[in-house]
């Protein structure tokens, strides 16, 4: 009997390949260093693992085909959703620099896990097997659920990342029992194969069930209510800069895997789960924007207002056209800007200790700090979605595509939807603006990698938004998979 060894190509994985090499090494330096030095160069080799696997990525882009005896796309949607994963990565790795070193937390784990995560999300997107994805999924959380739960000191931080082990777990549990259900239904993994066996044989009460298990455990990922109740706890008590990264990173695995599976898994059976995103996009849009109008500590308003913009981004979804596939990958590359460079203002004036988190601690700051005050409201703007940023591009995309695909009144109650958002992103600019300090905020740490970080966000948000073409243009050769 012969043993066939199937014929792969590593290069095709390079940029996993590269991260997760660069995380080993990064535990190693760690373990065999000199205690009591300093260690300033953890962030470093993060850096450039990270710029060696954009590289990578840019390599690659045109292939289309499927590696790993089926188990892996390489294709022009990976690569994108990667680059938005290095992206986030790479902020996230600029703005803990100078947040771990006044906790004194410089470990060389901390990065490493977050590169791990990020392979995690990449084998997500590129995932062409359900078990393929779920690993990913697994890769991604558990790095996170550490991270969460660094500063052991901290009741808040521990809080946090008990309260996101169990949930994940449970979320975990849901996808699992949804594969199985599919697998059951169809007897493959293979996302090309559930495709055609649905295609040709329909849906049944196995197919109904493993797919609403699946959108309940991706629905945790992305915080789509009613399962976001985890969010507002865990991204207040995690470190800020953990909080950031999973804030992008983990929601632009989730809608990466949930738009792979429903626009070429279930593309022919679109009406009947339609109606179902539709009930999760509204209810999701609305509780959190109404959810955030009552807070004041800026962290669990970034936490609800996430919940929100998840809202959003499944109108495109919903839409089931190119145009809102387009729009997807657009907004979620205008999100990662926009809330990376949110969180970044918040680690400059919390400072040490997470001492400033009220959104009334802003007060007088675009007296005290104006350059700081200015790029926060760059990033308030964006997040509302007002002109010429890139957030309102990326809400014109979506609600473009739904209306094109009929859903007028979904639009209507997103736009009403982000009316009631501008109360409480401008509420941070007026009181950065119009309200006295009542006390001096005291010494912001403006060093040169968070003021260059933070600039360079504020910039590519309006540069996207005024000249959207580029953007526009790879996320339509990333989304021609789907077909018009």
């Amino acid at each position: 009997m012969s043993i066939e060894i199937p014929t792969i190509n590593l290069t095709n994985i390079g940029p996993l390949i590269t991260l997760s090499v660069a995380g080993l090494l990064l535990l190693l330096v760690d373990a065999f260093s000199i205690k009591g030095t300093k260690k300033g160069y953890f962030h470093q080799i993060s850096l450039v693992a990270v710029v060696i696997a954009v590289l990578q990525t840019i390599w690659l882009w045109g292939r289309n085909e499927m590696d790993f005896s089926r188990m892996i796309y390489v294709d022009n949607y990976s690569f994108f959703f990667y680059l938005i994963f290095l992206l986030g990565t790479g902020v996230s790795i600029l703005l803990s620099v100078r947040y771990l070193e006044n906790y004194n937390k410089n470990y060389g784990e901390y990065y490493a896990l977050m590169l791990f995560a990020a392979v995690g999300m990449m084998l997500m997107a590129a995932g062409g097997n359900l078990v393929t994805i779920f690993l990913g999924v697994e890769i991604l959380s558990i790095p996170i659920y550490i991270m969460a739960g660094m500063f052991r000191e901290d009741l808040k931080s521990n809080e946090s990342a008990l309260k996101y082990l169990l949930l994940g777990a449970f979320s975990s549990a849901f996808l699992l029992f949804g594969i199985a259900m599919l697998y059951g239904a169809t007897g493959t993994f293979f996302l090309e194969d559930i495709a055609k066996v649905i295609k040709s044989g329909g849906m049944n009460a196995l197919t109904y069930m493993g797919l609403g298990l699946l959108i309940v455990g991706l629905g945790f990922k992305v915080s789509l209510a009613p399962f976001h109740m985890w969010t507002p706890d865990v991204y207040e008590g995690a470190p800020t800069s953990v909080t950031a990264f999973m804030s992008v990173g983990t929601k632009a695995a989730a809608f990466a895997v949930f738009l792979r599976i429903f626009m070429d898994v279930f593309p022919t059976v679109r009406m009947d789960w339609d109606m179902l995103l539709w009930v999760l996009a509204v209810a999701t849009m609305t509780v959190g924007n109404v959810t955030a109008l009552a807070q004041t500590n800026i962290k669990r308003m970034l936490a609800y207002s996430s919940i929100a913009h998840a809202g959003y981004i499944l109108i495109g979804m919903i839409a089931g056209n190119q145009l809102g596939a387009i729009g997807i990958l657009y907004y979620l590359v205008a999100y990662t800007l926009m809330n990376l460079g949110a969180f970044g203002v918040v680690i400059l004036v919390s400072r040490k200790k997470d001492s400033y988190l009220n959104i009334y601690d802003y007060s007088g700051l675009g007296f005290q700090y104006p350059g700081l005050a200015l790029v926060m409201s760059v990033f308030m703007f964006g997040l509302v979605g007002m002109p010429p940023t890139a957030g309102f591009i990326g809400k014109f995309y979506i609600f473009s595509a739904a209306i094109e695909a009929n859903y007028i009144w979904l639009v209507l109650i997103g736009v009403v939807n982000s009316l009631i958002s501008v109360y409480y992103y401008l509420r941070i600019t007026v009181i950065m603006y119009m309200k006295p300090a009542e006390a001096d905020l005291g010494p912001v740490d403006m060093n040169a990698t968070m003021t260059t970080t933070l600039i360079a966000s504020a910039v590519a948000v309006l540069i996207i938004g005024i000249f959207p073409s580029s953007v526009f243009n790879l996320a339509l050769s990333s989304v021609k998979i789907f077909g018009s």
